[in-house]
């Protein structure tokens, strides 16, 4: 007999990884024992040599569904027979690297149990299993233990107490076990007697009547009204004061997704994985869903119910018809977190509902649902959080030591860096608000202390009025400032896990730069050390402060002044384009004469924003990226009424207009150019005065949309062209809230490729500044390191 020691690292914690290791150890005849260490899971087998192994290679080759293992550790141990059975063993704390499971969605084998009259956990709505259930949200410190969860305060009755010790039950060591008997309860908020059954039921009743209802889920609380009823959409619409951001959607099932929407190769695995994120689908002509859930929009986010309480609102026993589809939007205030107790609930969305139904399980740490698109076969994520927070990155790079990146003033999530695992938090929101404020630092104490981290240093945005900046500082730790478009394509390289240096495009909405001037459309070398600004796109000057980020018009007339240089001609032109009002005109022109409210920026966001009020499609915006959104569908229409797809795109074929325009190195605007201006500007000024005379002459303007982008798309190939001539790099990475654009990030990635580049993207790490604390941990982690 031999005695072997394991260590195996990864996602082993609450994905019942000690129960399928000690049902292997009975399937091999194997002797010992495995335990949860925290940053591993220790295994001791004994048994014969051969026995071993093929006990040791089942569990790497047929690992629990939702496990995921990064490394197996093993050593032969020159100890005496010392086993005479296998046994699951306490869980005994250690110190080292740790894997945070994220919230799974319920299984299938749950499901089925959950509408099984004959079982015991019939209609119960918190039924889990070893395989499924929360995870993160319900965590208090690791390891991940019955008693270090909110679960503890609900002990077991003994029908559970018997699957959760028996390891022949699908709930054999499953934390969060519950059942009718022993389970949390859900209830109405304000009328607290009105509980389980029946609470589902007026639920259900006030959705199918048209009423809007708060709905406390696994993270956190969801908006909930009837997708198909076009007045409680609206309604809902009316008291968010949100006119036209796109709602998500939870539906039934698949049948009720396939009739509202285009597939892809791959979704529907996504859709109906463990992970169940929202996931941006391409609606069929004659739906039955609400126009007002995306107004304009050719995408719908759609996700499939997750949790069990989600499940019962679509069926339940009540003889009440309910719709397939149903809105589940985040329970939040513009600009506040997501709502996770009833305290919150009450004063933030009461509000906004006829109804607020809640449970008594507590949630540790809010997690949002993800937000992900698809592009070239695989995820394009917008916002990861649920089922993949905080699941690490982790680097081939030989770091030691732990940092915090902070992140974004947008989209914000921060980032726990430690040694080679970068773990991206759950989506936290923006900080304009102070309650979001102080959900970041709720979050960076849980986080940081579940995965038992002491930074030594706090990595956040340059821009010294920042609430992230001002948070960071509160933290008493060494502060390093990251230049923000430097983060982006950082992210970008992290996780693509590339060391070596790049030519970066980093297009965005705005961000502070090194020459206290507004970046957002940068060519930059860049590798983990630093970066060196190489071009930017024509700078303008931007006027009207914060309002510009909304009001799309203010820069395109600044841009038109600026051009021109002649209030008259820009007048002329203000009212021909119906820009804005003429007594608007006055401010703006002051503010650009004496450069008050006027700042030099090279901002790609507040580009498209300006041309989208150009062409007529947005002068101003409701949400952010609104104005680029609706230039981008418009580009898009143009091409499907070409019938020309994307991928198929030349741009030195496609757009002939535009051959005769030098795109990548001509500086012709009048402003002055920066003392630290590099040498490869972008012409995108000429982009935009060719965009200009192609409108007034009655060009289509979905047709201009299009020439806009494919303009854009050779302007950055062109100026990647010069930085490789410059700097010999053949790699190029693209980040960005700007490459969020599925026509744009295809334009020039098609054609980089066709010039012998190679293309680094993002896929699980957005590429908008809710991806940027990765970028911030990774500079501290390697300022630190060298």
């Amino acid at each position: 007999m031999s005695l072997f020691h394991s260590k195996v690292y990864g996602i082993v914690q609450g994905v019942g990884f000690r129960p399928f290791v000690d049902r292997l150890a009975a399937r091999f005849h194997i002797l010992g024992s495995v335990c949860n260490k925290g940053p591993y899971v220790e295994i001791f087998a004994q048994g014969s040599e051969e026995a071993v192994h093929a006990f040791l290679a089942a569990i790497e080759s047929e690992p629990p569904e939702r496990a995921t293992i990064l490394k197996l550790d093993t050593e032969r141990l020159d100890a005496p027979e010392t086993y005479t059975g296998f046994a699951i063993i306490e869980s005994a704390k250690e110190r080292g690297d740790i894997f945070v499971s994220p919230d799974i969605a319920t299984c299938d084998k749950c499901r089925a149990e959950l509408f099984d009259p004959n079982d015991r956990r019939y209609l119960h709505p918190f039924i889990n299993c070893t395989a499924c259930g929360p995870r993160l949200t319900i965590l208090d410190s690791m390891p991940y233990d019955r008693e270090r969860t909110s679960m503890g305060e609900f002990p077991l009755c003994p029908a559970c107490e018997k699957e959760y010790t028996s390891p022949a039950t699908r709930r054999y060591d499953a934390q969060p076990v519950c059942c009718n008997d022993c389970g949390p309860e859900v209830y109405i908020i304000g009328n607290e007697d009105c509980r389980g059954a029946a609470a589902i039921t007026r639920t259900r009743q006030t959705i199918a009547a048209g009423g809007i209802v708060a709905i406390k889920g696994i993270g956190g609380f969801h908006l909930c009204c009837d997708a198909q009823n076009d007045a409680a959409v609206n309604r809902l619409r009316t008291l968010k004061h949100r006119p036209v951001k796109p709602f998500a959607i939870m539906m039934r099932d698949m049948a009720a997704i396939r009739r509202e929407c285009h597939l892809e190769d791959g979704q529907e695995e996504m859709l109906t994985g463990h992970q169940k994120p929202i996931l941006l689908l391409k609606r069929r002509a004659g739906g039955q869903l609400s126009d007002s859930v995306a107004p304009g929009n050719p995408k719908v986010g759609v996700m499939l119910p997750y949790a069990p309480v989600q499940m019962l609102l679509f069926d339940y026993p009540d003889g009440i018809t309910m719709p397939d589809a149903l809105i589940m939007t985040s329970g939040n205030p513009a600009g506040a977190p997501i709502c996770r107790d009833d305290a919150g609930a009450r004063e933030a969305l009461s509000g906004f509902t006829d109804l607020m139904l809640s449970h008594n399980r507590k949630i540790r740490i809010r997690a949002d649902d993800t937000v992900m698109d698809w592009l070239d076969g695989k995820p394009y994520m917008i916002r990861r959080s649920r089922g993949f927070a905080p699941l690490p990155f982790m680097l081939k790079n030989d770091f030691h030591g732990q940092v915090l990146g902070i992140g974004g003033e947008l989209k914000n999530t921060f980032c726990v860096g430690s040694n080679n695992l970068f773990y991206p938090s759950p989506y936290v929101g923006d900080m304009s608000d102070l309650r979001t404020m102080q959900a970041l630092r709720e979050t960076i104490g849980r986080l940081t202390e579940l995965l038992e981290a002491q930074p030594a240093a706090v990595a956040c945005d340059m821009h010294p009025r920042y609430n992230t900046t001002a948070i960071a500082q509160e933290l008493g730790l060494p502060l390093f400032p990251v230049q923000h478009h430097y983060a982006h394509i950082l992210s970008c390289m992290a996780e693509n896990d590339c060391d070596e240096p790049v030519i970066g495009v980093s297009f965005d909405g705005t961000g502070y730069g090194i020459d206290s001037t507004i970046w957002g459309g940068e060519i930059l070398r860049a590798d983990y050390a630093g970066f060196t600004r190489l071009g930017h796109i024509a700078p303008f000057l931007q006027t009207g402060g914060d309002k510009a980020a909304t009001e799309g018009w203010r820069v395109a007339i600044a841009m038109l002044y600026g051009l021109y240089n002649d209030k008259e001609k820009v007048t002329a032109l203000a009212n021909t384009l119906h820009l804005c009002a003429a007594k608007d005109l006055p401010a703006q022109f002051f503010m650009a004469d004496n450069k008050v409210n006027a700042i030099r920026s090279t901002s790609a966001g507040r580009l498209f924003d300006a041309v989208s009020a150009l062409l007529g499609i947005r002068t101003a915006s409701t949400f952010e990226g609104e104005a680029s959104m609706y230039l981008e569908f418009a580009a898009e229409s143009y091409l499907t009424a070409q019938g020309l797809p994307p991928q198929a795109i030349e741009l030195d074929k496609s757009a002939p207009d535009l051959r005769r325009l030098d795109l990548s190195n001509a500086d012709k605007s009048n402003l002055a150019p920066s003392t630290a201006d590099p040498s490869i500007i972008l012409a995108t000024d000429e982009l935009f005065r060719h965009i200009l005379a192609e409108r007034l002459a009655g060009t289509d303007p979905q047709k201009l949309a299009f020439l806009f982008h494919a303009g854009l798309a050779a302007c950055i190939t062109a100026a990647c062209d010069k930085a490789r001539e410059h700097t010999g790099l053949t790699t190029c990475a693209l980040s960005g809230g700007v490459f969020q654009n599925h026509l744009l990030v295809t334009l020039v990635s098609n054609a980089l490729k066709a010039k012998g580049f190679r293309v680094l993207r993002h896929s699980l790490i957005p590429p908008n500044d809710g991806g940027i604390c990765l970028g911030q941990a990774v500079a501290a982690m390697y300022h630190i390191n060298h």
